[in-house]
């Protein structure tokens, strides 16, 4: 008792530990409880901050801590939104971006000032500036279409991608009203933000990519890569803010830039989603309830009036912005219910706007009251269009994102023989390649079946037992954790062998592995530039082969340039490898240059336009194999450099793929490559095959040999005498 005596429990709550304490137990319960009566979870955290902050029961105060938290919470949503999006959907919507943001923008904009001056009375820069505020929105439903995995649904980048427009041209009108009652606007004021627009977006674009590649290519610490990732975050929005712009726009462009370099199954990606959906957005939405405050339901009429007026106009003008863009451009139903629902939502930008107003005097009263640009009435009205749309978004973007996810599990239906036959071997010999190797791996894996993914590891009768026994334990612990921090499962299997090649070849017909991705050993030279065990491999198993070579992390690629021999298309697993070289692709967003014939390129064209429309494909002609050094000049060191290649007898076959292992050794040795063995129909018995027995089985039935022979020569010696 005496040490409670000591701590103060006077409202509002100064103790910090009892106030994280207190938020904490609000993002965990909050949202638990309200899903019990199918409430979305933010509401829960905006209905949490309304109730404990300074307008409720004033448990907490709505300090420089809780402001802290929130605008970096705001910041978090507008970087995902930005890293999360599909960048190739994103530019092929780029038109349709563009209209909808100008609607989303004009509209409000129009009706608002008509209904301001008409309805409400205010003056002409009052009235257009609080239309302006009507222009704006917030994407805080976000994180409910992050939930259901529908982000890279078209509607919801069309809707970021406004998003940016509407709330750039507001904040460009409050600059201008700002400055005219300051008497300050002039040629000179926009030359300058223009100015210093164009450089904020030079250096994010043109500077920001080359210090994120040079870092993930020389640290690969997972906490160094996140503190990296927020800090090249939060000076995006210094810098936006520094050119006189809001750091909302610098967060999201952040995130575009950064798009191409976190892969959405890594580790990477999974801990930012993580630290932000619990703990920053949560912050912003409880900071965003502490604002409401209710008591102006008994003010009086004109904050009702006013707030009326505010909410009616504000969601209508979205509403029908929404609704013309869906009909223009024949989306479904429920993509235009989604994007009414992420645009409807009002919170960050529309109180910076307010306050803006609010805190502009533009003279005073007889009785030395100060005349404001936009009165408390507005103020209070905003407070409630924040709770209320903020409402209606949760809603309508919770039903339109279960809608649009039953929809794009019925398009991405497969059926269930190919959801049995695709497994993935990985291959683990090296510990300095398992991360690069399982990373790989799971990217191969399909995410729209259950494919099992390996990672094997194998102990050979003529190694250490025990040595190798702790080597392998420790090696599959790695891979499993590696796995397990992008939310995906790597199942270990360790294996006893005779031999290396055996333990790998047996693994693979005892799971019925389609996909087998080994490491290139280290010792590669042109005389065993794949290595005998690999070797091995390829003539005993006929599935797909990836043999991968990695000089740098898969997230810091520009380019895949593909060599692909004459008729490789009429190989029965040219569709397979296609299909899981286009997916990494479009993971990683990253350009593809096929190199092959005139048939080949035919082929993959037609393919690749009905799968993968989202991937920037080249065509390149290319029939001289002889010249293969051509790919030396033409190759940059921040291109994957794939090599199809074959196995002897079958269709794609040509006698320059046994220069391989001369030209990648001595001309490609810092070159990131895979050379990739497609699937082919098992050949008939022939002398080719003998050479498949397994080595040490020759050897030792040689010995075997060996000792009859001796028998029998001794035995013929005995009759002899």
């Amino acid at each position: 008792m005496i040490l409670l005596s000591s701590l103060d429990f006077s409202l509002p709550l100064q103790n910090p530990v009892i106030i994280f304490s207190l938020v904490l137990f609000i993002i965990l319960f909050a949202p638990i409880l309200l899903n019990k009566i199918k409430v979305p979870h933010i509401i829960g955290l905006i209905v949490a901050g309304v109730i404990v902050g300074p307008y409720g029961l004033n448990l907490l105060k709505r300090d420089s801590s809780i402001v802290l938290f929130g605008t970096v919470g705001l910041l978090y949503i507008m970087f995902l939104a930005g890293l999360e999006i599909d960048l190739a959907e994103f530019k092929k919507n780029r038109k349709r971006i563009l209209v909808f943001g100008l609607f989303t923008f004009v509209f409000p904009l129009v009706f608002g000032s008509l209904a301001s001056y008409y309805l409400l009375g205010y003056g002409f820069l009052s009235s257009l500036l609080l239309a302006s505020m009507f222009s704006t929105h917030t994407l805080v439903s976000y994180p409910i279409a992050s939930k259901y995995g529908v982000i890279r649904n078209r509607a919801v980048s069309m809707t970021v991608g406004g998003t940016m427009i509407t709330d750039i041209l507001a904040l460009l009108i409050l600059a201008g009203i700002a400055g005219m009652t300051k008497e300050s606007v002039s040629p000179a004021f926009w030359l300058q933000l223009g100015g210093a627009t164009i450089v904020f977006v030079t250096i994010v674009f043109a500077v920001f990519p080359i210090i994120i590649r040079w870092f993930f290519k020389h640290f690969e610490d997972s906490v160094s890569q996140y503190i990296f990732v927020l800090a090249m975050v939060f000076l995006a929005s210094f810098l936006a803010e520094a050119a006189g712009i809001e750091a909302i726009i610098g967060a999201f462009f952040s995130g575009l830039v950064l798009n191409k370099f976190v892969p959405h199954t890594s580790p990477l990606m999974n801990r930012i989603d993580f630290v932000g959906n619990a703990l920053f957005i949560p912050f912003f939405l409880i900071s965003v309830g502490m604002l409401v405050d209710v008591t102006v339901l008994v003010k009086g009429w004109g904050a009702l009036k006013v707030a009326g007026v505010i909410i009616a106009v504000a969601v209508a003008t979205k509403y029908l912005a929404a609704w013309l863009t869906q009909k223009i451009f024949k989306l479904s139903a429920t993509e235009g219910t989604m994007i009414f629902g992420l645009s409807s939502s009002h919170a960050a930008a529309t109180l910076a706007i307010i306050l803006v107003g609010y805190n502009i005097i533009t003279g005073e009263t007889a009785a030395g009251e100060p005349i404001r640009l936009l009165n408390e009435d507005v103020l209070n009205g905003t407070i409630l269009l924040i709770l209320v749309s903020c409402g209606v978004s949760s809603f309508v973007v919770e039903g339109a994102s279960k809608k649009l996810a039953l929809e794009q599990d019925a398009q991405d239906a497969t059926p269930l023989e190919e959801q049995t036959n695709e497994k993935i071997l990985v291959t683990l010999a090296y510990p300095d390649m398992v991360t690069q190797l399982v990373d790989f791996g799971m990217m191969l894996k399909s995410k729209k079946t259950h494919t099992s993914v390996y990672g094997l590891n194998v102990i050979a009768d003529e190694q250490v037992v025990d040595t190798n026994a702790g080597t392998s334990k420790k090696i599959l612990e790695k891979a499993i954790s590696h796995a397990a921090a992008s939310e995906n499962s790597l199942i270990p299997v360790t294996r006893y062998d005779s031999s290396i090649s055996n333990g790998i070849v047996y693994t693979i017909k005892e799971h019925g592995v389609s996909d087998i991705v080994i490491g290139m050993h280290k010792q590669a030279d042109q005389h065993t530039f794949l290595g005998t065990k690999a070797e091995n491999i390829i003539k005993r198993i006929h599935e797909t082969i990836y043999i991968y070579k990695p000089t740098q992390p898969l997230n810091t690629f520009k380019r895949v340039v593909v060599a692909i021999p004459p008729k490789a298309e009429t190989e029965p697993g040219f569709l397979h490898w296609l299909k899981k070289l286009m997916a990494i692709a479009k993971e990683a967003t990253i350009p593809v240059n096929f190199y092959g014939t005139a048939e080949t390129n035919e082929a993959i064209g037609k393919i690749t336009e009905r799968t993968s429309a989202t991937v920037k494909i080249q065509f390149t002609e290319f029939n001289n194999w002889d010249d293969f050094l051509i790919f030396s000049r033409e190759l940059k060191v921040n291109d994957l450099f794939i090599i199809i290649s074959s196995r002897k007898g079958h269709n794609s076959y040509i006698p320059q793929l046994n220069k391989l292992p001369y030209y990648l050794s001595n001309y490609f040795v810092k070159q990131s490559l895979i050379v990739l063995y497609p699937k082919q129909l098992e050949l008939g018995i022939n002398m080719g095959n003998i050479e498949q027995a397994d080595s040490h089985f020759i050897e030792t039935l040689s010995e075997q040999l060996g000792v009859i022979g001796k028998a029998g020569r001794y035995v013929r010696g005995l009759f002899k005498k």
